[in-house]
Parts: structure tokens; sequence; C-alpha cells
């Protein structure tokens, strides 16, 4: 993809926002999602500096609507209409009671640690520092070290209307000029976008330098999210993806165990007739198969887990080294010797 984006100036006095959800020095970074040129505020919409752009996006409730439709699946009228995207917007509140009251079969074995890994890492970097949060929808698992840490901002984009939505925005084509962030969070999205490598060049050129990356992608896990679901990744496709960035840690997020429950529920859904029929399959699954993640506490770290887990995490910091593919061979931890 080419990078409209590198030769960006900002003319500070070009966007006085003070209404928006996230800071004035976020919105001072802003840029057109289309063509990578500075924004100016008019009349409640945001408009592109550039004579031969010159798009305007509207500003909803204080967020911004940055898609650039031209090569997104989204539209700009889906939000300013209110139309359901990735998400069921009028989710029914007692069937989220009553889906809080069963047991879950999907366990984030590893998020709370590197969270905590991550807020280290950037308290050690700066004193203060601003995390872009992709497909931020609620909070993610673990992510309660970033969001009660009064020295990190978090800018929580999405591609649908949330309690947490500061902007809307589509990963392949980030609304902010390079180098601007120390950490991005991508945490269960990439699955869902329908180009994950373009996204992680995205992430790779709004990081600062040594900024930090996490991202969470799911392995041996059935569609989910409908037609908005694309891809998997094994443990080394996942780190190809992200070989322009040094690796702190990474690893096996939630086992086989949690692997082997995801799939006894979807064979039971296979049966499936209708919504009803799924609904009460989908809790008779939580309520049968739960203990199955449980067995991950053993399985986690054992090579095994590298070869049939049901996702995977990986901590990186943007590099100027390309992993190449001879790199990638050697990484492999699994338990499979040819």
């Amino acid at each position: 993809m080419e990078n409209v984006f590198e030769e960006l100036d900002i003319d500070t006095e070009q966007l006085i926002l003070s209404n928006l959800l996230f800071s004035q020095e976020v919105a001072q970074n802003l840029c057109c999602p289309s063509c990578g040129s500075a924004m100016k505020e008019d009349s409640q919409q945001l408009c592109c500096s550039q004579n031969d752009c010159k798009q305007c996006f509207p500003i909803v409730n204080q967020v911004p609507i940055l898609i650039n439709e031209e090569k997104s699946i989204f539209s700009i009228d889906d939000f300013v209409s209110g139309r359901p995207t990735t998400f069921n917007l009028k989710e029914n509140k007692l069937k989220r009671i009553l889906s809080q009251l069963l047991p879950d079969i999907d366990r984030n074995f590893k998020a709370n640690q590197n969270y905590r890994t991550i807020a280290e890492m950037l308290m050690s970097q700066s004193g203060n520092s601003k995390i872009l949060v992709i497909g931020c929808g609620n909070l993610g698992q673990g992510m309660e070290a970033l969001a009660t840490n009064p020295s990190i901002e978090l800018v929580e984009t999405d591609v649908s209307w949330g309690k947490r939505t500061q902007m809307i925005c589509d990963a392949h084509d980030l609304p902010f000029a390079s180098d601007r962030f120390d950490g991005v969070i991508v945490q269960a999205v990439l699955e869902h976008v329908v180009d994950p490598h373009r996204c992680v060049a995205e992430i790779h050129r709004v990081l600062k330098k040594d900024g930090v990356v996490y991202a969470e992608t799911p392995f041996m896990q059935q569609v989910h999210m409908g037609c908005f679901d694309f891809t998997r990744f094994t443990h080394l496709g996942h780190r190809r993806l992200f070989r322009h960035f040094s690796e702190v840690d990474s690893g096996a997020v939630n086992g086989p165990g949690s692997a082997l429950a995801w799939s006894y529920q979807y064979f039971l859904l296979s049966f499936a007739t209708s919504k009803v029929t799924r609904k009460l399959i989908r809790a008779f699954a939580r309520l049968t198969a739960f203990y199955l993640q449980y067995f991950d506490y053993l399985l986690l770290d054992k090579p095994g887990a590298f070869d049939a887990a049901a996702g995977y995490y990986f901590i990186g910091q943007k590099s100027d080294h390309v992993l190449s593919d001879k790199e990638l061979l050697a990484l492999y931890r699994g338990g499979i010797s040819l």
C-alpha cells in the first residue's frame, strides 16, 4: 500500500476541536482516511484540507465518522443512520443477563499478565502514553491495567457503535498521521478484517519508534460474527503477520481445552434449524463443556498448545528489521517433529 501519510505536516491552528471524546493532542493528529492530508473543522464536520480531495466526514454525538468509503466495506451512512454493522445494537437486556449467568467457554488465560507487561513497557519509555485501540466495542479482557492507569490515554475506535466508541474508523485506513502512538491494541479483531496484512502495515505506520503492539487472534475457533469473519492464523502465521516488529513475547492465549469446547459447541449448533434452537444449544454447550477450558491451565505453555490452541497473542515493538521467512521457520515451538 502506498504510504500517503509520511509527509503529513499538521497545522495545529487548523483543527481546534474540544468537544470530541479524546484529547486535543490526538485531535491534532487526525488526517483524512482517503488521502492522508490534514483535517479542518467545518460546521460540525471534519473536512480534508487537500484541494484535490476535500472530503467531509460527519461528527455524530461527539464521535467522528472517518471512513474511506472507496476502500471500506462500510459506508458513512451506516453509522449516521445507526444501522447495525458488526454488532447487534439492540441486544435484549434479558438475553445479556442470562448469558452472563452461564459459564463461559472462552476464558482468556494470558491477557491480564500481558496487559500488565505492556503497561510496564510504556511507563519505562514515557511518562504519558497514548494507545490506539482498534475494535474497542467493550473493554477487552484484561485491559483494566491500561484503562485505569492515569498516565495512559486510550483512543478507542471501532466499525460499530458501542459504549466505549470514541471514533468510527476502518483499520485498513487509519485516520492518523504517522509515528503518533506509543501503543496499539488489536484484540480479537484481525480475524474480522478483509486484509489483515494491510491493517498491520497501518498499525506499524502510526506507531512511534519502538512503539508497542498487542494482538490476539484466533486459530482453532469456528466462525463468529457471521459474514464479518475471514481469517485464522497458526502461531507462525501470526508471527509472520507482524514480521516488521521485534518480538517481546508470544504464545497461546487460550489452548486446546478451549478449542475443544468451541468445537463441541459448533458441532451441536450444526444441528440447529432456528434461532431459538441455536440459543438453547449454546446454553446447553456452555453448561456441559465449560470445564474443558480448565485443562488449559496444564496445557497452555506446552509445545502441543502451539499446534492446537484456540488463539494466540503477540507482543512486539516497531522495528526496522524485517523477519525473514528462514528466520520464521526457526521460531517453531510446537510439538510436531519432522
